[in-house]
């Protein structure tokens, strides 16, 4: 039997076990700070943002709170979605968009546990998303906060 692959599928191959997966559960908190580092900006903002997020929910701070969202934000409450273009609305409309099942996800989150992508770190099953945000057009100044808040339960089939 004479097994022919192109050049093109070859590569394709090749490219494919090349690339790290960091999707992945990573392994070892050395490897869960690189990934925060390479995709999302600053393993040390992330983790001092999830802390202050945690303090401020626990606390039921919508001040707090607010200061660590970009807007405008698109809030998926589960039933109808909608945006918050201030930190003034987010704090009229916290009970809202912080659900108590929203609130426990990021109360039980730990950062060892974070699951990190190309969208940023994932709090639960992906009610909260820490994301990098670019301040510049050119990108060279950027910040790190939360960028999406949804119900995860109500959005599954």
């Amino acid at each position: 039997m004479n097994l022919r692959i192109s050049p093109a599928t070859l590569l394709l191959i090749a490219g494919t076990l090349l690339i790290p997966t960091f999707g992945a559960a990573q392994t070892s908190p050395a490897e869960l700070d690189k990934s925060l580092d390479m995709l999302v900006g600053d393993h040390v903002k992330v983790q001092h943002l999830l802390a202050n997020l945690q303090q401020s929910v626990s606390q039921h701070d919508p001040v707090a709170v607010a200061a660590l969202v970009h807007y405008p934000l698109r809030v998926n409450p589960g039933n109808h979605p909608f945006t918050v273009k201030s930190p003034k609305a987010f704090i009229k409309d916290y009970d809202r968009i912080v659900t108590p099942d929203i609130a426990a996800a990021i109360q039980k989150q730990k950062y060892e546990t974070l699951f990190v992508n190309s969208q940023g770190a994932m709090l639960g099953d992906g009610e909260v998303w820490i994301t990098s945000f670019c301040l510049d057009k050119a990108c060279k100044q950027s910040d790190i906060k939360v960028g999406t808040i949804q119900d995860a339960m109500k959005l599954k089939p």
